[in-house]
């Protein structure tokens, strides 16, 4: 009988090859299964509110409790299928659930057939990693065209976004939705007015706060990809080549 040892060196062997062979492949498309996952993650969100509408309760529950830990699911800033309107006011929400200011009472509110029901992260949420496996996919096609995005290029691309949230969460300090980001009268005041009230009251679809919350969203996502997939892609790139070196040397095929 052989030792123990020599036993076992072929199954290590066969284990050690395979795992070669799926790093291999993954390495080789590895931008198709980041946009299957991203994709996956960044339209899960949405079939909350359908679950809700077809009565499939125990699902939707379940995704907005595992996108819970993502985002503070604020109703009078989500977006709202099956309803009227896309997004609700903050007293329109306090009329339907409770009147509270509390962000751990209102985040509770899920929607009903009246209204609709909310998606299961913000808006904000929405544009920031929408954008991702978006851009990555028009990435892709461009990549030997186009240099990394050097690091204060993603810093400047992200500085909009990080403004953005950090003057919300001052904002907030007087409470949810009662700061000077909600009537905006600072913005009024530099755009002596001109502009329709609706715009700068509030988180409205098509209002500042809805404005800046899904453009400075996409600008992060795009710069996020325009600096760290080319980084990516090169060790990938690296990853078979060593891979295809070692198999050559071992006269295993792929």
């Amino acid at each position: 009988m052989p030792p123990p040892s020599e036993t076992h060196r072929p199954r290590t062997r066969s284990a050690a090859i395979a795992l070669n062979r799926a790093v291999y492949r993954f390495s080789r498309h590895w931008v198709v299964w980041f946009l299957a996952l991203t994709g996956f993650w960044v339209v899960l969100p949405w079939f909350a509110p359908v679950f809700m509408r077809l009565g499939w309760e125990a699902t939707a529950r379940a995704i907005y409790w595992l996108y819970s830990f993502q985002c503070h699911q604020l109703p009078q800033r989500s977006f709202f299928l099956f309803g009227p309107q896309s997004m609700l006011s903050l007293e329109r929400i306090q009329s339907l659930w409770q009147n509270t200011l509390d962000p751990r009472v209102l985040r509770q509110f899920i929607g009903n057939a009246e209204v609709g029901f909310k998606l299961a992260w913000s808006d904000r949420m929405v544009s920031a990693y929408s954008s991702i496996p978006l851009a990555a996919a028009l990435w892709w096609p461009l990549r030997k065209r186009l240099r990394a995005l050097p690091l204060w290029g993603f810093a400047l691309l992200s500085l909009p976004m990080f403004v953005d949230g950090l003057s919300h969460l001052f904002s907030d300090v007087a409470g949810i939705d009662q700061g000077f980001r909600t009537a905006n009268a600072w913005l009024a005041t530099l755009t002596g007015n001109r502009l329709p009230a609706t715009f700068y009251v509030g988180s409205a679809l098509g209002s500042f706060n809805s404005w800046m919350r899904l453009l400075t969203g996409v600008l992060f996502g795009a710069g996020l990809v325009w600096f760290a997939f080319p980084y990516l892609d090169l060790a990938f790139r690296q990853s078979t080549a060593a891979i295809e070196v070692k198999f050559d040397q071992a006269e295993v095929r792929l």
